[in-house]
């Protein structure tokens, strides 16, 4: 299964359509559409992208994720609000002290940092390694570097360093295009990765399996307990069926068998009710009243 988890979405944008399209005719199975938030939010902040934008387009299955643009500590204080409206929460962050706080602590399942402009601060092993080790991703798009020299540029040598600093694991790739002229097919993406370092293996996990790791993580932290227990129909197996048909017939079978016949042991629990108080031994007291009652029987 290929995945793209960032395709930008806006309330008018008339070429979304034909980039979904593009994308399930290029063979992608997920895709996520990525509202991008930008300064600061309130906690009731709702999800504007509808659960179903796309009926026509049934293989594909449509997540909906938002992006926060992270450049002032503040903003940090409502992000547990976004988990319950978005299937997957990524954050963005602008220089290095909120990398650090991203990677460290926050609650999140993406950092997509914004490869294709230069980065006023290095990328380090031992703060994207910390963030890889909380079972937190890092992403790279790739669509802004299509048509510009200068994001290409830029995209490539900060790529390589990301890739560097986290020694090739935990790393997705995703395109970011607005249009559908900024999307390229899944294999295309494994040869891109090949040029900033990733081999032919991670660059396929990094559109495949990573990313489907990412997504299935996800459901768990909304759906279970901690991320750790999932509750699926009560911990019953679904019935086939086979099974179904099966368990009709034993019924009607049982039915059909009991009709005119009593209960097994029916007929003998009577009789043998009655010799449990036949032979049952009487007390002394029920003896005296007997024979008291036998007396007076006789003399009158």
């Amino acid at each position: 299964m290929f995945h793209d988890l960032n395709i930008p979405w806006t309330p008018t944008s008339p070429d979304l359509p034909r980039t979904i399209a593009f994308l399930d005719e290029l063979g992608y199975n997920v895709v996520a559409l990525n509202h991008t938030i930008s300064g600061k939010f309130s906690q009731s902040h709702v999800n504007p992208i509808s659960p179903d934008p796309f009926p026509q387009h049934p293989r594909l299955k449509i997540l909906r994720r938002v992006t926060v643009v992270l450049d002032d500590p503040a903003q940090c204080h409502h992000l547990t609000s976004l988990v319950n409206y978005y299937d997957l929460v990524a954050l963005r962050p602008t220089n290095d002290k909120l990398l650090l706080q991203a990677c460290s602590s926050l609650e999140c399942d993406l950092i997509s940092i914004d490869l294709s402009q230069r980065l006023s601060y290095n990328l380090k092993h031992k703060i994207v390694g910390t963030a890889i080790q909380r079972g937190v991703f890092l992403e790279i798009c790739y669509s802004a570097s299509i048509h510009d020299v200068a994001a290409r540029r830029n995209l490539m040598q900060n790529a390589a360093s990301l890739i560097r600093a986290t020694r090739g694991r935990g790393i997705i790739i995703s395109s970011e295009a607005r249009k559908a002229v900024g999307v390229r097919a899944p294999f295309d993406v494994m040869n891109l990765a090949t040029l900033w370092g990733l081999s032919q293996e991670k660059g396929r996990e990094a559109v495949g399996g990573l990313s489907r790791t990412v997504v299935i993580q996800a459901g768990l932290k909304r759906r279970s307990f901690r991320g750790v227990i999932d509750i699926v129909d009560n911990g019953a197996l679904p019935e086939t069926v086979q099974q179904k048909n099966k368990r009709k017939a034993e019924d009607e079978n049982n039915d059909g068998k009991g009709k005119g016949k009593p209960a097994k042991g029916q007929q003998k629990q009577p009789q043998k009710q009655n010799e449990r108080q036949g032979g049952q031994q009487l007390s002394k007291r029920a003896k005296k009243a007997a024979a008291r009652a036998a007396a007076t029987t006789g003399v009158s």
